[in-house]
């Protein structure tokens, strides 16, 4: 049995809330858990206090025991000091502008100084 960390969805329409739970990895998001262990908050402001609230000693007794966050809140742990923080993949280089485009762009600005 895989254990993830992760969100389940509570709140109402278009007034999202979740908790934050452990739970089989092939159960689906809102349903069956093992232990509620936070909760997030996204309609709080980014410093408010409330927005994340972790049940730390719990958290870490899960990952002891096996438990993989996902990768929001493996962010969220990062930031708390519960674990450390998620390497993050640079941008994709498919989506920057072309050769032409960048030369262009040089151009531009060096036409503008």
């Amino acid at each position: 049995m895989g254990l993830k960390i992760r969100l389940a969805r509570a709140g109402a329409k278009k007034r999202p809330y979740y908790h934050i739970v452990i739970a089989d990895s092939r159960s689906p998001r809102d349903g069956r858990f093992i232990e509620r262990v936070g909760a997030y908050n996204p309609m709080l402001p980014a410093d408010h206090a409330d927005r994340v609230k972790l049940i730390g000693e719990r958290i870490e007794h899960w990952i002891g025991n096996g438990a993989i966050a996902t990768e929001r809140v493996a962010k969220f742990l990062g930031k708390a000091g519960l674990a450390p923080m998620p390497v993050w993949n640079e941008q994709p280089t498919q989506s920057a502008p072309k050769k032409k485009a960048q030369e262009r762009a040089k151009a531009a600005a060096a036409a503008a100084v």
